[in-house]
């Protein structure tokens, strides 16, 4: 599998990363023997990075990993990232939960320290509900300076945070230079992040000048939601398709972005899965596609369109105007 550089990071991480989320689910929700035989698949796959989180599956996610990798041997052992969701309405520090977060994950991955720890709350201007303010990221002792206070105790080799909520406060994060990478909301339905000015037409939350900021500051990308919570690869509802911008809301009319999308761009030798890979893959500026799995079937789709190779111009110029047409709703 192809390798890409993660930023500043300085590491190469496979093009596809092995997705540990509760809308795929695949390390809560299957069997061990199936757990088990995805990671073995995964790795001789040539996919070297791990993404989870604290609150996927209430630990479970973690717990499996945790098992999971204690049975391979450490060569072939691939690079873990988790998360922190901070409760906003609790009384308790944001340093307190931060050290709690990163010392009960590490413990339920049986690691020492793990090679990215992401703050995973939505960031806006100013703190609201469970959205953290942009100041109380990156301002003197912030939540970025907790972070890196973990990184220099040696329990985790570089920090990031999740890039939703507002667009322009996500941007100052990232020209902060406080922060190694971003978790970046992308994909057919929505492509507004790696556009370098708003795209006239198109209906949707407006990440323009996002993907720029982090190649500008060396952040790196990881692609997130690739299946827009599984809208794009299949019609087949699981009731996990969570919303994170607004246009998710509408399920239905995400449903016929997604079908026009791929009329556009698909190919009738490949599954809808496949074809919205690789036009992640067709972006230079993303690190690594984070890919959310259900079942083994979808790892052997995802690995199949690694190696299909991005989607071509044609096909990304069909899409474009598409955008243009507000996918003809």
């Amino acid at each position: 599998m192809n390798t890409r550089q993660l930023g500043k990071t300085r590491l190469q991480v496979s093009e596809l990363v092995f997705g540990g989320g509760w809308v795929g689910g695949i390390l809560i929700h299957q069997d061990d023997e199936v757990k088990r035989a995805a990671l073995r698949r995964a790795i001789d796959a040539g996919i070297n990075w791990i993404d989870t989180a604290g609150d996927y599956g209430q630990g479970q996610s973690e717990i499996a990993l945790g098992w999971l990798l204690s049975e391979i041997d450490t060569s072939e052992r691939p690079h873990v990232s988790t998360k922190i969701r901070l409760d906003l309405e609790s009384d308790e520090t944001a340093a307190s939960q931060i050290r709690r977060g990163i010392e009960r994950s590490l413990d339920r991955l049986r690691l020492d320290k793990v090679s990215l720890f992401q703050l995973h709350n939505p960031v806006e201007p100013r703190a609201t509900g469970q959205h953290v303010g942009v100041d109380d990221v990156i301002g003197d002792g912030g939540i970025a300076d907790l972070l890196d206070g973990l990184r220099k105790e040696g329990l985790t080799d570089h920090i990031g945070f999740t890039a939703l909520g507002d667009p322009a406060s996500c941007i100052r994060v990232v020209e902060s230079g406080k922060v190694d990478t971003a978790q970046v909301y992308y994909n057919m339905l929505n492509p507004t992040a790696g556009l370098s000015e708003p795209l006239d037409g198109l209906v949707a939350q407006d990440f323009t000048g996002l993907m720029a900021a982090c190649r500008r500051h060396e952040v790196g990308i990881m692609n997130i939601r690739v299946f827009a919570a599984g809208v794009l690869a299949t019609d087949i509802r699981h009731g996990r398709e969570v919303a994170i911008t607004p246009e998710n809301r509408d399920l239905e009319a995400e449903s016929k972005r997604a079908r026009s999308a791929i009329a556009a761009a698909g190919d009738s030798g490949e599954s809808r899965a496949e074809t919205a890979i690789r036009f992640s893959l067709a972006n230079e500026d993303i690190s690594c596609v984070v890919v959310g799995l259900a079942e083994l079937e979808h790892l052997e789709l995802a690995i199949k369109a690694a190696e299909a190779g991005p989607l071509s111009a044609t096909k990304l110029s069909s899409l474009r105007d598409l955008w243009r047409r507000n996918f003809d709703l």
